[in-house]
């Protein structure tokens, strides 16, 4: 194993500086509130009221530990995921489980493209064409021509995106007593709209996308640090604090989005949310022009993030099953296929809006394929995490382990209790 340095934001974990010290996992967590994941939050709020919040609080150490073990993976032997799986499993595997990562990938940029060109029209009158496409031209050439140490301090500053669904709360009258009751007390209903309900919100918030990415922005970090890997506690530790301050921001976020939904739009009654959009125009008359506003940034502002984290994991996993060179530490003329993959993958999208792409059927079926990935894939991570010949002494621990065959068992065990509900 190289011997190389862990890198340097993360040598001091505390004290000041605390948000320029942040690696990987606080963009991780921040990109898994997309307006594809708002959308579906809102929904789940507004149909169900507040009887689904303590969803957030069983996904948050699940979602943890899964971003965690991969976060290991890459911190520990300097590889992306895609590149392990190639290495310990057979090319069928592989290629099942870059395959799977893809279509979902395509499907949730494509919603996300279109999510954000409505929002925006929500704001100003330009027409949706213009929009998609425009925002599809500034997110590629982002994520293709700013080297990554730049381009990585821009993902940081959008991460405060999502801080605009937690002001949102301040313009809107909640009843808190309720709010902790339904958090801290799980209820649910066995029917197939619950149900479903429940393995949206999973599906959302425990998202195969993010697992390639972490892993690989782990390699990302260290390699820009110039130094070299020397896994040890310290480093170790300081990953797992990035890891929980992300994961810990995302989840926050959807519970907020689903309160603001469950207090504004679902108050007298379950309504019917489809997207990240509709939500942000349904806020308006009922909680206000400003709140309305803030919802409809933070929309525009987490697809900005979360797009090129899609595009990038997409690149990621295909670049280390083929062998490919890449990294956006990398330059375009030194990792030519890995930055076509980031580009053809943001056009798949854009090209689902042009022709006639419907918001509601994509966030679906992203939906959907996302569910289908995830089960195997974290099983995939959990046999690699726990292995002593990947990870040596630095393996997974049994808290870690078991939250991560939970996490299996739930993605893969409510879409059967689905067939079965009522």
């Amino acid at each position: 194993m190289s011997q190389r340095e862990h890198h340097h934001r993360r040598a001091r974990f505390r004290g000041s500086g605390y948000f320029r010290r942040l690696g990987p996992g606080i963009i991780t967590g921040a990109a898994d509130d997309d307006p594809s994941g708002i959308g579906t939050y809102s929904q789940v709020g507004a149909a169900t009221g507040f009887g689904l919040l303590w969803t957030a609080v069983v996904a948050l150490p699940l979602a943890t530990a899964v971003q965690e073990a991969t976060a290991r993976l890459g911190l520990v032997t300097d590889k992306g995921l895609a590149a392990l799986i190639k290495t310990h499993f057979s090319r069928k595997v592989l290629l099942f489980a870059v395959l799977l990562v893809t279509l979902a990938n395509t499907f949730n940029i494509g919603a996300d493209i279109g999510s954000m060109a409505a929002a925006t029209q929500l704001l100003v009158p330009i027409p949706h064409l213009i929009l998609v496409v425009g925002f599809t031209a500034i997110m590629a050439s982002l994520e293709v021509f700013i080297p990554y140490h730049r381009y990585s301090k821009v993902l940081r500053w959008l991460c405060f995106s999502i801080v605009a669904y937690i002001i949102v709360l301040f313009f809107l009258k909640v009843s808190w007593g309720d709010v902790l009751h339904h958090a801290l007390v799980p209820h649910m209903e066995f029917s197939r709209t619950q149900i479903a309900a429940v393995i949206a919100i999973f599906g959302t918030t425990i998202s195969p996308y993010l697992f390639f990415w972490q892993a690989a922005e782990e390699v990302e970090e260290i390699n820009e640090s110039g130094g070299t890997l020397v896994p040890n506690r310290l480093n170790i530790n300081s990953m797992r604090g990035d890891v929980v301050a992300g994961m810990t921001s995302g989840v926050t976020v959807m519970f907020a989005i689903m309160v603001t939904a469950a207090a504004t739009i679902g108050k007298n009654g379950s309504i019917q949310i489809s997207t990240a959009e509709q939500a942000a125009e349904a806020l308006r008359p009922l909680a206000g022009n400003l709140a309305g506003l803030l919802f409809t940034v933070g929309i525009v502002g987490t697809g900005l993030l979360a797009i090129p984290v899609l595009a990038g994991s997409t690149a990621y996993a295909v670049s280390e099953a083929f062998g490919w060179r890449e990294g956006l530490g990398k330059k375009l003329s030194q990792a030519k296929a890995f930055y076509l993959v980031i580009v053809f993958s943001m056009l798949g999208g854009l090209m689902m809006n042009l022709f006639g792409l419907n918001a509601v059927r994509a966030l679906y079926l992203s939906a959907i394929l996302n569910g289908l990935a995830a089960p195997p894939l974290i099983i995939l991570v959990w046999l690699l995490a726990r292995s002593k010949n990947v990870l040596g002494e630095h393996r997974s621990g049994k808290v870690s382990q078991t939250g991560l065959l939970t996490a299996a068992i739930i993605s893969g065990g409510l879409p059967i209790l689905l067939i079965f509900a009522r």
